[in-house]
């Protein structure tokens, strides 16, 4: 299995808004080959921003892959650039495989 993650930095004050974008977009995985599950973490604010997660589990990396050259993911994606401003940064991603 491969998981990957996503980690946003949020503007203190607007984690409202980062929760209603992803509480009002289609995500576009439930038919995707290999897709497993997904989840939106957030965790306890600190001083200078929130910080979510975003984590979906594959069947294998290549599933993954795959996804991100789709028209699914485009899909997904589309408009994300309109809420630039409650972000510090861009996303970071990371990919990992399960051992256990």
């Amino acid at each position: 299995m491969y998981v990957a993650i996503n980690r946003f930095k949020i503007i203190l004050g607007r984690e409202n808004d980062f929760e209603k974008i992803w509480h009002g977009r289609d995500i576009h995985l439930d038919k995707v080959p290999g897709f497993i599950e997904f989840h939106l973490l957030k965790s306890k604010n600190n001083a200078k921003h929130a910080l979510y997660t975003s984590q979906s589990t594959w069947i294998s990396e290549d599933d993954f892959s795959n996804w991100t050259k789709s028209d699914s993911f485009r899909q997904a994606h589309k408009g994300a650039d309109r809420h630039s401003d409650i972000y510090l940064g861009h996303p970071k991603f990371e990919g990992f495989e399960v051992i256990m």
